[in-house]
């Protein structure tokens, strides 16, 4: 009966371990596959990311402590320009460029001849155009632009009476810097109107003396 009884309670342990050893294994087969469905996850939703264009434009960042100036230069060539103003001197045929009241440089200029005098007063550039065409004031003919056109390559208006327009532009014709022979216009050299066209604005002002 002793031995009957040591024998039962054997096989309950025996089927109690067993038990525990299968329920352990099922824990980690059950473990291994949540792992496993995570990580798959994980990879598919990296594979079904975008791959960023080769062309794409990056934004730019600034560390916070960057001294780097977030101001275009385009914006603070216009700030500098709200201070600049032009006068022209007929009389010694040049303009003069100032920036906050400062002589800042002049360029010589051809100004208008006898019955074309070039107007006098206080104006402000009202048009600014690269590559001007240009009409013949008596013939209407017109020239495109290119190295035969008498206006060079930059043109800064400042005077129109509707029908005739008057500004600063580059020539074909260096010769006729500093002498009263244009229809009114202040002729300049081409690397000097190029230099002027970017000092100036729409809305800078140009003061003509006599």
């Amino acid at each position: 009966m002793v031995r009957d009884e040591s024998l039962s309670r054997s096989l309950m342990l025996l089927c109690f371990v067993a038990a525990t050893l299968l329920l352990g294994a099922k824990w980690r087969s059950v473990d291994r596959h949540r792992a496993s469905t995570v990580e798959n996850a994980a990879i598919a939703t990296s594979s079904n990311r975008p791959e960023p264009e080769e062309n794409s434009i990056q934004t730019a960042r600034f560390p916070e402590n960057s001294n780097v100036t977030k101001t275009s230069k385009s914006e603070s060539r216009d700030r500098d320009n709200h201070t600049t103003r032009l006068v022209v001197d007929l009389s010694d045929r040049h303009v003069y460029v100032y920036r906050a009241d400062r002589l800042q440089t002049r360029y010589p200029v051809a100004v208008g001849k006898a019955g074309w005098e070039t107007p006098t007063g206080v104006f402000k550039v009202s048009h600014m155009q690269r590559n001007p065409g240009w009409r013949h004031p008596i013939t209407k003919e017109v020239v495109p632009a290119g190295p035969k056109n008498p206006l060079g390559a930059f043109w800064i208006g400042f005077w129109s009476n509707g029908r005739h327009a008057i500004g600063f532009h580059g020539t074909n014709q260096d010769r006729s810097i500093g002498q009263a022979i244009s229809h009114g216009c202040l002729r300049m050299h081409n690397r000097d109107i190029a230099a002027l066209y970017n000092q100036v604005v729409e809305g800078t002002p140009v003061e003509v003396r006599p």
